[in-house]
């Protein structure tokens, strides 16, 4: 075991673990913050999604070990009160059915609108593919994506 000091949310934690401890754990387990979900465990599903250094990343298959002096961003950090535009989307097109996906599908799309502030449908579309919502709300997705690329020109 080793020590990690890493900055989730703007807040600097530090964490006694294995190196090749997963990020979604220390953040469950450690950390305590819950909204980030488990879900299948190898990166392919997307409902772990948190942004490191401002990137989509599947926190279920990234190792602690990599994070030191990386900037951690949970669903907790998107906003201090959800009122990110991706979230107010997402709540005026109400989106979740199910909801156990939604703060990955936030988390994808919010990085996804950093680096593209006006992305076709193809484009969200592809963006979005990673991450897996087993109510199929897609289009409801979709549609609150664009809504937030237009809230945030």
């Amino acid at each position: 075991m080793a020590t990690y000091k890493l900055t989730i949310n703007g807040k600097n934690h530090s964490v006694n673990v294995d190196e090749d401890t997963p990020l979604l754990w220390v953040l469950r387990d450690q950390i305590k913050l819950v909204g980030t979900k488990y879900g299948c465990g190898m990166g392919q599903c997307g409902a772990c999604t948190v942004h490191i250094n401002g990137k989509a990343t599947k926190s279920c298959i990234t190792p602690i070990s990599s994070l030191e002096g990386k900037k951690i961003t949970t669903i907790e950090g998107l906003s201090d009160n959800g009122t990110h535009p991706v979230q107010e989307a997402w709540k005026a097109i109400d989106v979740p059915q199910c909801g156990y996906c939604q703060p990955g599908q936030i988390m994808q799309a919010s990085a996804f609108l950093e680096e593209n502030k006006n992305p076709s449908k193809t484009e969200i579309r592809e963006a979005m593919h990673t991450n897996i919502c087993r109510c199929a709300s897609y289009n409801s997705i979709e549609k609150a994506v664009e809504v937030a690329a237009k809230n945030t020109r």
